[in-house]
């Protein structure tokens, strides 16, 4: 099957989204699927305002007209609500095409933090954008209850996935400091609620991985914090695992695929009982949720790495895009016959 994933969120930024999209191209192309990816690397493009690292792509509809009928796609996914994901869904509707959604980010709550935009109003673009969708995809069910709370339909799970292989466990021997070294990794960033973590008064060392807008005042409120910035690849895996817990304060995220790659560290989760952490930890088993962060992190400091590892490795990319290309919508006419049935470009 030809698939078209479109979206706004590509590399190099650093997120879970991004990570997702590509593990799942890679896994459908092994799985002997064509995937064309429509991202910003192919248009004109300004930073988003109050969020840099996701650039806008400007005008983009005739770019990605010619794009998709080059490409004559079987499938399209819109991955994303900006820019692209608006061109691809004019697209689709002029065309009769039917098409499938996801949605991976708490825009809403987001946005809010920023702007005093009510999330009542974000919500009402989301689910106008979405509500056009053969499916929208969410990564759990904690999520897809509350969309449709806010009157979303036609939700589906896809969930994730964790590269079992590179995130492993390791000689905890690394990372520098006393131990515990309770460890955040990811975008440094209001909406990551990172202050609730590094205010604790707990032994051990904090470390934070990972870079942001947040991350100049955080730095000049708490330097006895250990700031690493970006890590990739093999230095990112080793240092995860060289961690006693894994803190994730974040109360706004739809899962949380980092702590899918702590847990197959080996590292158990501490975090707040919200949508994301109850979705893929187990409470006392391979982390601890408490509205007391602290009280969650002394918990999780008791816990067996090795039950984080097993809990882990039930989740794996072939099976994540398995779900994927399981939800979507494959158009029952050919492409050609689409576009040349009275649907203008």
């Amino acid at each position: 099957m030809r698939i078209a994933i479109v979206t706004d969120a590509w590399q190099p930024q650093v997120n879970g989204v991004v990570t997702t999209l590509t593990k799942t191209g890679e896994s459908l192309e092994a799985m002997g699927h064509e995937v064309r990816f429509v991202t910003p690397a192919s248009f004109r493009t300004v930073p988003c305002p109050t969020y840099p690292e996701i650039q806008l792509s400007l005008w983009p509809r005739r770019r990605l007209t010619r794009l998709l009928d080059e490409f004559r796609p079987e499938a399209v996914h819109i991955a994303t609500e900006g820019p692209l994901g608006l061109a691809a869904r004019r697209y689709c509707q002029r065309r009769a095409l039917a098409f499938t959604t996801s949605y991976h980010t708490q825009f809403p709550q987001y946005l809010h933090m920023r702007l005093p935009i009510p999330v009542a109003w974000c919500y009402a673009y989301l689910r106008w954008f979405h509500g056009a969708a053969a499916r929208t995809l969410v990564p759990t069910d904690h999520q897809r209850e509350e969309l449709v709370k806010w009157g979303f339909r036609n939700l589906v799970i896809w969930s994730r996935g964790v590269d079992t292989d590179l995130f492993r466990p390791r000689e905890r021997a690394d990372e520098a400091g006393e131990r515990p070294i309770l460890m955040y990794m990811g975008r440094v960033a209001v909406e990551k609620n990172i202050e609730a973590f590094l205010s604790l008064d707990l032994p051990g060392t904090k470390h934070v991985v990972g870079d942001g807008p947040d991350l100049p005042a955080l730095q000049a409120r708490h330097p006895e914090v250990r700031f690493t910035g970006f890590r990739f690849g093999e230095e990112l895996a080793r240092s995860l695992a060289g961690a006693d817990v894994f803190v994730f304060p974040s109360r706004t995220d739809t899962l949380g695929l980092v702590m899918l790659e702590a847990m197959a560290c080996g590292v158990p989760i501490a975090a707040y009982p919200v949508t994301g952490p109850l979705d893929v930890v187990v409470d006392g088993v391979t982390g601890a949720l408490d509205e007391d962060l602290g009280r969650a992190v002394q918990r999780a400091l008791t816990l067996d790495g090795a039950a984080c590892r097993e809990h882990a490795l039930k989740y794996s990319w072939r099976r994540c895009s398995e779900q994927f290309h399981s939800h979507l919508a494959a158009n029952p006419r050919s492409f050609r016959q689409a576009v040349t049935a009275g649907h203008p470009r």
